[in-house]
């Protein structure tokens, strides 16, 4: 297979990010399905297809009758054989559970094509922890994306069982569709972005669960420093709260460091009262117009949610 060939692509997963890579694909000229277990999930992605279409095309100066034409490439199903139909590349975006991953890896090895790359865009976990239960551990590595509404930085990171041939034509495709690949040498949690990232909020979490400060005043301490639109509980926000959980909770678990473990802790009593952030319009801050972006914020005026 060379990266001309890949044209059909199947994207596991309709929440924010399976819909993103999806209209990428999609802009780039590919034929996308994207599966989900859930019909309720794929009718919500169907109706801001449009929206999303226009917002990622206009960032990436692509023409509004591109956009258009993209959403008509996309198309959803609840049934893995339908999905499975002449795939060239799989991107999974399921959560971030390494037993659960590798298992609808595993399904879609029992129905894609042989020559089928498998792709995971896990933000947290090293594709060597599944890669066997892929069915196809040469023919898989992980394809992380950030938000592709402001920026086409990917991240390839393949794992020691990884045909080299297979990195090759994934990074040719990467640069076919308009994406910035950084090629990750060694498998490493949280690649490049996302490891400074990490540590970044990490610190946040450290500070609020230690009581040090409060969420406000360590997000005005960065953001009256650094000039930044928002600061780490905002960025945490806009992740998802349950999906900062989800991360700290599983290295505490595997670390069982006692600072991870409390501030698993702290991200936890938000998760299970449903304020998971900007998706649930409460979190750290009540949105559409949370206090960070109110103009007196810095100086001491604002509430969190």
């Amino acid at each position: 297979m060379k990266s001309e060939d890949i044209r059909r692509i199947l994207i596991i997963g309709s929440g924010t990010m399976g819909r993103q890579i999806a209209m990428q694909f999609a802009l780039y000229g590919c034929d996308v399905v994207i599966y989900d277990i859930m019909e309720g999930m794929l009718e919500n992605a169907r109706e801001n297809f449009g929206k999303l279409a226009r917002r990622m095309a206009a960032h990436q100066g692509i023409s509004a009758e591109q956009a258009l034409s993209a959403v008509q490439r996309i198309t959803t199903t609840t049934i893995p054989e339908e999905a499975a139909h002449s795939i060239d590349l799989v991107s999974e975006s399921v959560p971030e559970d390494p037993v659960l991953k590798g298992k609808v890896l595993a399904l879609f090895h029992s129905l894609c094509p042989p020559r089928t790359i498998f792709t995971t865009n896990t933000s947290t976990l090293l594709p060597s922890t599944f890669a066997e239960a892929t069915g196809r551990p040469d023919k898989f590595l992980a394809l992380h994306f950030h938000d592709l509404r402001v920026n086409t930085v990917v991240d390839v990171m393949p794992h020691a069982g990884t045909d080299q041939e297979v990195i090759t034509i994934i990074q040719s495709f990467v640069q076919r569709m308009g994406l910035i690949g950084i090629l990750i040498k060694n498998e490493s949690s949280g690649y490049v972005f996302n490891a400074m990232l990490r540590a970044f909020l990490e610190s946040a979490q450290t500070l609020a669960a230690n009581n040090i400060s409060s969420i406000e005043d360590i997000d005005r301490s960065w953001m009256g420093v650094m000039h930044t639109p928002m600061g780490p509980f905002g960025i945490m926000d806009s992740i998802g709260i349950d999906t900062m959980w989800k991360g700290t909770a599983y290295w505490a678990k595997q670390t069982g460091d006692a600072q991870l473990q409390k501030n698993a802790g702290f991200l936890k009593q938000f998760v299970d009262r449903g304020e998971l952030g900007l998706k649930t319009h409460k979190g750290f801050y009540l949105y559409p117009n949370p206090a960070f972006a109110q103009p007196g914020f810095i100086a001491g005026q604002g509430k969190t949610g």
